[in-house]
């Protein structure tokens, strides 16, 4: 990216939550959390001045499928960023005393996460979506499972999943091809190889809606209304993510209008799409009055029915379309979330469609296949509501709500 002055890099490990048992669950995200605690060449402090004191920026994530440690700097300090990247990934210390303090850390975490209802909300409904398995259980694992990692599983768990066959390393910015494949060979060819870990395939037996209410004195009651639905590398992925767009991906979508604009019946109200290799989600998510909770489903089921029903209009059409290839050019100008394109890309498709690309897919779909993949999608036995809130406030018959007009 030649007219840029800053470059992103991103070291991707395939391994996160769908990599573990209910015994170890969390240990992917304690793993990311200590890796940043020190190396055999980076103390703790070091790290973060190192990158923070050129006017960089330094993160990681884990998810089900991926952990990503990450940096944006200035691109003269490339070298840097990459050098700390992978001592950090490849020889972190995990000292037993920064192990134990930053289990207290994320057992903090796991609290603040069951404090507010808008995320743990999410959390029961992937229970309800894929109960007894890794992909229903939270990422950072529960009390009692962090409780019982310690060094010794955590040093087994590195050897297993962090390998070079295991890892992508993505760059984007000013940067230049060779010197940055010269400076990765030269870090990660001593090491041995590995083939690369797989994780159970998930297991989807649903035959009728399911329903987990959470009594909590809320201000606002939390819902998350959530359907199976196709994989990371389908091609209806696409169509998919267009319903997403017209349905609750921004200001100006049917759901956004008419349970926010038109009667006030929420703050918060959206959709999500989320793809893994085997499966993936479409997720309805709102904050609502605790008085209109009813009303408020049954509007939103009652406009999950009508795009099952009926074509969208062109114009609405047209606009979906145009929404999801603007933000995409616009994301791809910025080094890091280019970064984070190609690397995610990569690591669970091994391949990078580019814009270009993306373009002449997007462009194939018809307002027929909307409604298809509204159609396999949106069906009643495909339900699944999680609910947090003063439960007085929701009638006995809320299951019975639970259609699609």
């Amino acid at each position: 990216m030649k007219k840029m002055q800053s470059v992103a890099i991103g070291i991707w490990i395939k391994v996160g939550g769908r990599n573990e048992s209910r015994e170890n669950k969390g240990i992917a995200h304690y793993l990311e959390h200590l890796t940043f605690k020190g190396s055999r060449r980076y103390s703790c402090r070091k790290i973060k001045e190192s990158i923070e004191g050129v006017g960089g920026s330094l993160n990681g994530f884990t998810s089900e499928e991926l952990t990503c440690y990450l940096v944006k700097l200035p691109y003269r300090h490339l070298g840097l960023a990459l050098d700390i990247l992978c001592d950090m990934s490849v020889n972190s210390l995990l000292l037993p005393d920064e192990i134990r303090k930053e289990r207290t850390v994320i057992l903090e975490e796991i609290k603040m996460y069951k404090d507010l209802p808008q995320s743990y909300v999410h959390e029961l409904l992937d229970e309800l979506l894929w109960p007894d398995q890794p992909l229903g259980m939270p990422i950072a694992g529960t009390s009692e499972s962090v409780k019982r990692i310690n060094k010794e599983k955590l040093d087994s768990f590195k050897k297993h999943y962090y390998a070079p066959s295991n890892m992508v390393i993505s760059a984007a910015g000013l940067l230049k091809h060779d010197k940055l494949v010269g400076g990765v060979r030269d870090i990660f060819s001593r090491l041995k190889r590995k083939d690369v870990n797989e994780f159970l395939p998930v297991r989807e037996s649903q035959r009728r809606p399911q329903l987990k209410l959470l009594h909590k004195d809320t201000e606002q009651t939390h819902l998350a209304l959530g359907f199976h639905s196709v994989k990371r590398s389908d091609p209806a992925r696409y169509d998919q993510t267009l319903l997403h767009i017209i349905l609750g991906a921004n200001m100006s979508s049917r759901l956004f209008n008419e349970v926010r604009e038109k009667r006030g019946l929420a703050y918060e109200i959206g959709t999500q799409a989320k793809y893994f290799k085997d499966t993936g989600a479409f997720i309805v998510h709102a904050g609502i009055d605790n008085r209109k909770v009813e009303d408020s489903l049954g509007l939103i089921l009652k406009e999950l029915g009508k795009i099952r029903r009926e074509l969208v209009s062109r114009d609405e059409f047209r606009r979906a379309k145009e929404f999801y290839l603007g933000q995409l050019a616009l994301s791809l100008e910025e080094t890091l979330d280019h970064m984070l394109w190609l690397g995610e890309s990569i690591s669970t498709l091994d391949e990078v469609h580019s814009l270009k690309d993306t373009i002449n897919k997007v462009n194939k779909i018809s307002r027929e296949d909307i409604r298809a993949a509204a159609g396999r999608i949106f069906r009643e036995e495909n339900m699944n509501l999680a609910v947090i809130g003063p439960l007085k406030s929701i009638k006995n018959n809320i299951y019975e709500r639970l259609r699609l007009n």
